[in-house]
């Protein structure tokens, strides 16, 4: 809106236009945003870039590197996509669910698999979670996909000290303190 605009303008920011009331909302999705600032951009500035990245606020600790990475891999791979992972800490095959008066049923389960496997971390594959802090699209994938992900999607892989996404006031405090200590 205009008062985080105005906000962003003081702070140095470049302000090229205002989002639409309709793609303000609580259950806008980033796609809907990222394909009006693409169309907005080849309609206002002529510019139409092969590819857009997403770069969310909540991830303080994602590089420059980080950036340049994707962007090499993107183009290395001649990828539609490249998004940045990170291991997961906690398995799936780990993950429950929790019925309405409590009891515990497996979230995922798994057909013929000993329990070894699900206690023993150390047998248990490597899995990856979405960190939020790059996404990278072929700007066309974007458009007539309304998806990153395609079966050409690349992950870029960061370590656990830069892939803090801050989504609650927990993580916004855990990001405080790293880096008040820093």
């Amino acid at each position: 809106d205009e008062e985080i605009a105005d906000v962003a303008q003081r702070s140095g920011a470049a302000v090229p236009f205002i989002r639409p009331d309709e793609l303000s909302q609580d259950g806008t999705t980033s796609y809907a945003v990222l394909i009006h600032s693409v169309h907005w951009l080849d309609e206002n500035a002529n510019y139409r870039p092969d590819y857009v990245m997403l770069l969310q606020p909540t991830s303080p600790f994602r590089t420059a590197h980080d950036i340049d990475n994707c962007i090499q891999k993107a183009l290395e791979k001649d990828a539609d996509g490249v998004v940045s992972l990170s291991e997961s800490k906690t398995h799936p095959l780990w993950m429950k669910n929790v019925s309405a008066d409590g009891q515990i049923s497996e979230y995922a389960p798994q057909k013929g698999a000993s329990s070894e496997l699900h206690t023993l971390r150390q047998n248990l594959p490597t899995i990856y979670g979405v960190n939020g802090a790059v996404y990278l699209v072929k700007r066309e994938v974007l458009v007539e996909k309304n998806t990153f992900y395609t079966s050409r999607t690349y992950a870029y892989i960061m370590p656990a000290d830069r892939s803090l996404d801050i989504d609650t006031v927990w993580d916004f405090r855990i990001a405080d303190l790293i880096l008040r200590d820093g």
